[in-house]
């Protein structure tokens, strides 16, 4: 195959030292510049051009402190909260309660100073001078000492009573004590870590500790010259996690730092960033931002008013994201998937995949290095309709879950089996006879059992020698019109790619540059557009087939040291047996997929539980229906909580001064006196119920559940997407 016309997987190899960034391959389409007007990228061995703007925020960026957290909690800052405290008082009534006693305290020790409480509490100290124990002139300077210091102990035991009623020590300890923590103890993140040449990040201290401190030297003068940014940090971080893996040598490493500081290791697309950023990254920790998690009795106590984000380690098990149209699913959780991956790819770290209808808004052309828009006549790339492969039974297979992967069920034998037979016994005879597969208009015409196209294929199998493959088109020929034959269902079904506005794509030829998820290998951003408007069904029908080639793919890479995802923007009529059995496969290969579904009603009835067994994140967008919620509901199941039952019951009174009283309150408050009686159980309860999900899940908000590949588990948080 012509390399100049097809897309090359080997041109985004990492090895050995790349060129300047500037010398992109040619295969790749132009991509953005390679860093914004703030930050022109200097010369190879040149000294970086300064760039004031960028420099502070990049080096707080890379100093700010990120803890351990749960999965799917942003840590960029994150402080964990305290304990919870079950007898914890409300801010506002512990500040009102404090303000009151501090009140109290002066009215009282107003009314004991100036004697309208009579002169009682200076009995002891009269008693001192009624003695005649203090009569010289030192004595009463002595006398003086002792009454203020009387004076003095009874306020001291008038603001310790109302202390304890006020609640000052918690207040002290709850407002006052971190304000002075703050201004005294702590010194600021960026003092400190200037402090210490040796943990700040901005000197690289992994390198100086391996000996490589020249390009240390090199880094950390980039990256307070405002030369580096969040990506070229994380490339040459995985550039060197490469090096301690011992797949590059140090003297290697040190050399390429050197001369090209911080374009090091670029991207062969020659991008160091994306052309808009729309959502807030955290590369050091490989997170994207989705919103806050809301202050609601719901959430659990440590994940209120928290930041929630994904990452690779979440999305490894899958996510997959139930809503409405209009509930936010494609502009508040695919978009910044897609661009933290793309922004991940551009560091060497990710490959990425996205899918959606024309016009979707997964992002800008310049975001990818190759883009498909399948129906487009300005396609720079066209689709491997059979996934890249030279096996006739895998490819077989593949297009078999495309076609029909969505009635299956309803085949002879319940499933696609018999459908990739039929197909093997086609396309392994065309690839015997020609060295390629058939296009779409030759495999119709196969399938369609036309005379001249299968006489045609007889007589190069013939001139080839392929006596096999001979029998097996004979096979095909024999069963060609027979009951239950599942040939005239593929004809039909491949009928609907073979329209004129496909007829420059899918070509078998090499006369175009078709792309092939056989690349999940090196960093790529790939973006497909589907022909939604006129062709919905070929649209489904081309979802599977990406889908089917990703799984299949993603799983047989050779180095996945890559994490590959998927992100699947509609999902409808796509989720089938096979596929799900592919989605269940991806932990274990290092990728994932991200689905979004309008309603589990399109997905086989059979197969919503399963779906939801499937992938370790579920989202439930606001606006989905009872039914949906109850799918939820299920598959988060139910906590131990404690719940709090008043009853009031009347006061009936029997002497006449209590009854006089209980009618002047009635009067007065208009309620009969009662008595509360609290009863506190612990119950089982679902975490969220399905009439919940259904009608209290505010516009813009969604329930969140998330697992990370090592099995850590995250209870469904309400989280706020416009936070």
């Amino acid at each position: 195959m012509d390399t100049e016309g097809t897309f090359d997987p080997r041109s985004t190899r990492h090895n050995p030292p790349p060129p300047p960034p500037p010398q992109s391959p040619p295969s790749f389409p132009a991509g953005p510049p390679p860093m914004p007007p703030t930050a022109p990228l200097a010369a190879p061995g040149a000294p970086p051009v300064p760039a004031p703007a960028a420099r502070p925020s990049f080096v707080a960026w890379l100093r700010a402190p990120r803890s351990e957290a749960a999965p799917g909690v942003w840590t960029y800052e994150h402080k964990p909260k305290a304990p919870e405290e079950p007898d914890r008082i409300p801010g506002r009534r512990l500040l009102s309660g404090a303000l009151i006693a501090i009140l109290c305290t002066w009215l009282l020790w107003s009314l004991i100073t100036k004697g309208y409480l009579g002169p009682y509490w200076l009995w002891p100290l009269r008693l001192l001078n009624a003695e005649d124990w203090f009569n010289r002139d030192g004595d009463k300077d002595m006398l003086k000492w002792i009454a203020n210091g009387y004076e003095t102990l009874w306020f001291l035991i008038i603001a310790t009573i109302f202390s304890r009623v006020g609640h000052w020590p918690e207040v002290w300890r709850r407002y006052v004590a971190p304000l002075f923590r703050r201004a005294w103890d702590e010194p600021a993140p960026e003092a400190a870590a200037a402090g210490r040449p040796e943990g700040d990040p901005v000197e690289w201290p992994q390198l100086r500790a391996a000996g490589a401190h020249s390009a240390a030297d090199r880094l950390a003068a980039d990256a307070r010259a405002g030369a580096m940014s969040d990506v070229d940090h994380a490339r040459i971080e995985r550039a060197w996690q490469s090096v301690r893996a011992g797949s590059n040598s140090l003297a290697s490493f040190t050399d390429t730092v050197l001369r090209h500081g911080a374009a090091s290791y670029g991207h062969p697309s020659g991008a160091r960033d994306l052309p808009v950023r729309t959502a807030r990254h955290d590369l050091l920790a490989q997170q994207v931002r989705l919103g806050t998690a809301a202050e609601d009795s719901r959430n659990p106590y440590q994940h209120r008013g928290v930041g929630l984000a994904l990452d690779p380690e979440v999305l490894g098990t899958s996510l997959l994201a139930v809503g409405p149209p209009g509930s936010g699913k494609t502009g508040r959780v695919v978009r910044p998937v897609v661009e933290s991956l793309c922004l991940q790819a551009l560091a060497g770290q990710v490959a990425v995949v996205a899918v959606g209808a024309a016009g979707a808004g997964l992002g800008a052309d310049e975001a990818f290095d190759v883009v498909v828009k399948i129906g487009q006549p300005d396609s720079g790339y066209d689709l491997d309709l059979y996934g890249g492969t030279t096996d006739p039974d895998e490819a077989a297979g593949i297009l078999a879950e495309a076609l029909i992967g969505d009635m299956a069920a309803s085949l002879p034998g319940g499933d696609s089996r018999r459908a990739a037979t039929a197909l093997a016994q086609l396309l392994g005879p065309y690839r015997a006879a020609h060295g390629r597969f058939p296009s779409v208009p030759d495999l119709r015409e196969l399938l369609d059992g036309s005379k001249a196209a299968v006489n045609a294929l007889r007589e190069a199998l013939d001139e080839a020698g392929e006596r096999a493959q001979a029998r097996e088109l004979e096979a095909r020929v024999r069963q060609s019109g027979a009951p239950g034959d599942v040939g005239a269902l593929l004809a039909d079904r491949i009928a609907l790619l073979d329209r004129p506005a496909f007829a420059d794509f899918f070509d078998t030829t090499g006369d175009r540059r078709p792309f092939s998820l056989r690349a999940l290998e090196h960093p790529l951003r790939v973006r497909i557009d589907l022909p939604e408007r006129g062709h919905a069904e070929a649209s489904r029908m081309l979802a599977r087939l990406v889908l089917a080639q990703f799984t299949e793919c993603a799983v047989g890479r050779a180095d996945r040291s890559l994490f590959a995802c998927l992100v699947l923007d509609d999902a409808s009529h796509t989720i089938t047996p096979e596929a799900l059995r592919g989605i269940q496969r991806l932990r274990s290969a290092h990728a994932g997929a991200v689905l979004t579904l309008r309603t589990l009603d399109d997905v086989p009835e059979s197969l919503r539980s399963a779906l939801l067994g499937a992938v370790g994140c579920r989202m439930a967008c606001a606006g989905v229906t009872t039914w949906d919620g109850a799918r939820f509901a299920e598959v988060w199941g139910t906590e131990w909580v404690e719940t709090r039952d008043v009853t009031d019951r009347q006061i009936i009174a029997e002497e006449p001064l209590t009854k006089v009283l209980h009618f002047i309150r009635k009067v007065a408050t208009g309620k009969a006196v009662t008595t509360q009686s609290v009863t506190v159980r612990t119950v089982e309860r679902e975490r969220w119920s399905a009439s919940e999900l259904a009608h209290a899940v505010p516009p813009g908000h969604a329930v969140l559940s998330v697992t990370s590949v090592r099995g850590e588990g995250g209870p469904p948080v309400l989280v706020d997407l416009r936070g």
